[in-house]
């Protein structure tokens, strides 16, 4: 994955369309894809960075999806919203978009037309720029400037791989990334690397960053498969 690809923001409650909607958007659509399942920890995401499209579910465990489209336009979050929910009355449907969605899309869908709806959405927000800062566990990145900040606001120097890895890692957080596939995002798939080139390159991220097990990010080893980037929630 790119740290440049446009990303979209699927909260959806229910575990195998969750995964196959990430699988479809990633690999067919050309998208970095976080997940969430809730209210709660699509507010965690939203809180960390910036997105060019929020799909979201309207029946959530704790909430649904009309409230927090409505709460993030309140507090002047522009992101587009594209509903997906099995309720497609008109009522449903003039209720979603007085909260502020852009589109809305009745369960089941066709991938096709899902595809094509959300990169409308995408190009229409300007999606092929990213993210511009991102932020874990009190550090800041500038993506474009390529830099980042600790907690005290201080310039944390890294190299161009370094920094490369950190925003993967990061973009990629929570979930279990084996060695061969950050090698593939951060050196390319044409360059010829030892594997446990990435071992060494996270041991110098970390003593860069000044990791401690106080710090509220941790970049965990995996026995045998790889890494997890892990951040404490603001």
């Amino acid at each position: 994955m790119n740290p440049t690809q446009p990303t979209i923001l699927l909260v959806e409650d229910d575990p195998n369309l969750r995964l196959a909607l990430r699988d479809s958007l990633e690999h067919q659509g050309g998208y970095a894809v976080e997940e969430a399942s809730s209210v709660r920890e699509a507010r965690e995401h939203l809180s960390r960075g910036a997105f060019q499209l929020i799909l979201l579910d309207v029946m959530l465990p704790d909430g649904d999806g009309y409230s927090l489209c409505r709460a993030l336009r309140e507090e002047g979050v522009g992101t587009p919203v594209l509903m997906l929910t099995a309720r497609t009355l008109e009522d449903d449907v003039v209720r979603g978009f007085e909260a502020g969605a852009q589109d809305y899309l009745g369960k089941p869908y066709r991938l096709r037309e899902l595809l094509a709806r959300v990169g409308a959405l995408v190009r229409r927000a300007g999606g092929a720029a990213p993210a511009k800062q991102v932020r874990f566990g009190g550090y800041r990145m500038d993506l474009d400037r390529r830099k980042v900040e600790n907690p005290d606001g201080a310039s944390v120097e890294l190299t161009r791989t370094e920094f490369d890895l950190l925003a993967f890692l990061v973009k990629e957080r929570e979930r279990v990334l084996r060695r061969d596939d950050i090698l593939d995002a951060v050196w390319g798939r044409d360059v010829v690397v030892d594997p446990h080139t990435v071992d060494n390159f996270v041991s110098s991220l970390k003593k860069k960053l000044g990791w401690n097990s106080a710090s509220r990010f941790a970049i965990q080893t995996v026995r045998g498969v790889g890494y997890r980037m892990e951040i404490e929630a603001p």
